[in-house]
């Protein structure tokens, strides 16, 4: 019998609050607002960092192009083996500390967009710097992150490495949460990604 992914989440949640970073899955408003902010016309390759019980997965298997390259970075053991059988076509990995690694190692060298509900405000500096230059790195000139947070704690970060779109407010979320639409400049180097790990 298959775990109800409201209990599943909560289970994760208990393991490692830390990682997980909230009790409940993402709301279908939240997830809507999420794959809204794509273009998924111009969508080859994507990742998707901590996608939990599939919220915002399952509305992005309904965007994707049929030849779209999509990798799954899942830390808890039970919902990434729930998400392997609802979507074994994915790539799916463990941890998004090896964000640029895993995709090199599938021979793709940048993502067309990365979508990331990480619990940042729960991660030392440190690894928050590891993965945000990950991130950078592992995008292509012009990507969209889209990036959702319960605070405004990553606004600065953010806007040191991407060309910030827009930050949107749900309140219809538990808890409440802000999405953050950036793209990487047109005429990125690798500069930006230097001055983040110097820091």
């Amino acid at each position: 019998m298959k775990t109800p992914e409201p209990f599943l989440f909560l289970q994760g949640f208990l393991r490692n609050p830390k990682r997980v970073g909230s009790v409940l899955p993402s709301s279908k408003v939240l997830a809507r607002k999420i794959v809204q902010s794509i273009r998924w016309d111009e969508i080859r390759t994507i990742a998707e960092l901590g996608p939990g019980t599939g919220a915002v997965t399952r509305l992005m298997r309904a965007h994707l192009p049929n030849t779209a390259t999509v990798f799954l970075f899942e830390r808890d053991p039970k919902m990434r083996s729930n998400l392997k059988r609802t979507y074994p076509e994915f790539k799916f990995h463990s941890n998004a500390s090896y964000l640029l690694k895993r995709i090199h190692q599938e021979h793709v060298q940048q993502l067309d967009s990365i979508i990331c509900g990480l619990p940042f405000f729960n991660f030392s500096r440190e690894m928050r710097q590891n993965i945000l230059s990950q991130i950078h790195t592992a995008l292509r000139p012009g990507g969209t992150l889209v990036l959702y947070q319960y605070s405004l704690h990553m606004k600065k970060q953010l806007a040191e490495l991407f060309e910030m779109e827009k930050i949107q407010f749900e309140p219809f979320n538990f808890p409440p949460a802000f999405v953050y639409v950036c793209h990487k400049k047109q005429d990125e180097g690798t500069s930006k990604t230097n001055e983040l790990r110097e820091s």
